[in-house]
């Protein structure tokens, strides 16, 4: 069925997709799959319809809209496992739709009253998912329907540039994972991360562009540009930060300018060498017990054209250590009572939820949504967070998959071992 699939998927469009998807699942016994992806504030669950009746068979008709907080879909796509319920007089499993670790939504698939889900239901469930999630991600560059989908409200120019240039908001390899949010995701203008891989080496950037309009979308996104191009030519540091100040300069005099952190990890020893541009160092949380901000002067924001070049610093992450790089709009944005949510908030609330046992991108999703509530869902300034986490030189094998039988109405059923990453999905001893 899966090879079917594949075949049929080829030479169709996202809008397609449901209906080839629920016709191809039918004939292995799951009935009325649908496909929910999450919004570009991964607040709601919004069903892609097909162009028959998107229901793929079923007795009513399916939301269109399912909210993450407080339903089974939104259990399934906060936590990377697999939710059961009964619905209708029949069985319904959510099923976390993840691109690697990439959280693009859940499916939806039912099947007759009474069916266990057992072990390999479950791993034919996931297989499903992360067939059509890869089917997604093939369709989603060149498709309309995708973005309307997602935003829930206007987006303005700047955001729209910066969307379409930054990597996906969550990756993992057997050593390191990377997660990233971003508010106001419809307003942002000045904000833009960057991550890259080669060999063993994890590249890192985040730009902070000086305004909040639509010239501070095109400087970010002019140093993100010059970055990588200079990254792929000839990686280093200095070199990268030669480059993005010479690409500012050149196309806006001094008139223009932006701070950051360029930060590289070698993935095997740990060792971790950043620099500064006007920008705040790194935090590392580590033990998820202890914020240490590292030490290091910074250098002039790129595009000042001063000529005093950026300083190497060098430190040695643990196994387990998380490291954040963020904005000062996540740390000096203050609420209608003059009051910052500062760096020990941000801090202590990501040590706080550390223990919650839950995947990193959904402790940054609350993060985000604690950051909004905290200044009354009205930001002044972008605010940015990427965090990487470096699980050790040792890479991850995978888990042997417990059995399962009889799970109850309303269940989880996990079939991974605990990660000591908590990433959603992934199977590590």
């Amino acid at each position: 069925m899966l090879g079917d699939l594949i075949t049929a998927s080829h030479v169709i469009a996202l809008e397609q997709l449901p209906d080839v998807v629920a016709r191809h699942a039918a004939r292995v016994g799951w009935l009325d799959v649908l496909i929910y992806l999450a919004d570009l504030q991964q607040d709601v669950l919004c069903r892609l319809a097909g162009h028959g009746t998107g229901t793929g068979g079923g007795p009513q008709t399916p939301p269109d809209v399912v909210r993450v907080e407080g339903t089974l879909a939104g259990r399934a796509f906060q936590t990377g496992s697999i939710v059961g319920g009964t619905a209708s007089g029949a069985e319904q499993w959510w099923v976390p739709v993840l691109d690697g670790t990439e959280r693009l939504g859940v499916m939806r698939a039912s099947a007759a009253p009474g069916t266990e889900m057992d072990t390999e239901a479950a791993q034919d469930l996931r297989n499903l998912a992360g067939l059509v999630a890869l089917m997604i991600v093939s369709k989603r560059g060149a498709s309309d329907t995708y973005a309307r989908l997602v935003r829930r409200r206007r987006m303005n120019v700047a955001a729209e540039m910066e969307w379409r240039i930054m990597p996906p908001r969550t990756f993992a390899t057997d050593r390191v994972l990377i997660s990233a949010v971003m508010e106001p995701a419809y307003e942002v203008s000045g904000d833009v991360f960057d991550y890259a891989i080669a060999d063993e080496t994890v590249h890192l950037a985040l730009f902070d562009a000086m305004g909040h309009d639509t010239a501070a979308g095109l400087t970010a996104n002019l140093a993100v540009a010059a970055s990588r191009n200079q990254r792929r030519q000839s990686p280093g540091l200095l070199g990268i930060a030669e480059a993005v100040e010479r690409a500012l300069v050149e196309q806006f005099g001094t008139h223009r300018y932006a701070t950051g952190i360029l930060a590289e990890l070698d993935s095997t020893t740990g060792v971790l060498t950043w620099t500064s541009l006007g920008h705040p160092p790194p935090v590392i949380i580590r033990k998820g017990r202890t914020a240490l901000s590292l030490v290091g002067p910074p250098a002039p924001p790129m595009g000042t054209d001063l000529g005093l070049p950026p300083i190497l610093h060098r430190d040695q992450l643990e196994p387990g250590d998380r490291l954040l790089l963020y904005t000062d709009g996540i740390t000096e944005a203050r609420n209608s009572e003059g009051r910052e949510f500062g760096l020990a908030g941000f801090t202590d609330f990501l040590i706080q939820h550390h223990a919650d046992g839950l995947p990193v991108p959904e402790t940054l999703r609350r993060l985000i949504r604690r950051h909004l509530a905290y200044h009354d869902g009205r930001l002044g300034d972008d605010a940015t967070v990427l965090l990487l986490e470096w699980s050790g030189p040792t890479p991850y094998r995978p888990a042997r998959v417990e059995a399962l039988a009889g799970l109850p109405e309303h269940t989880t059923a996990d079939t991974t071992m605990p990660s000591p990453w908590t990433v959603p999905g992934r199977d590590v001893l």
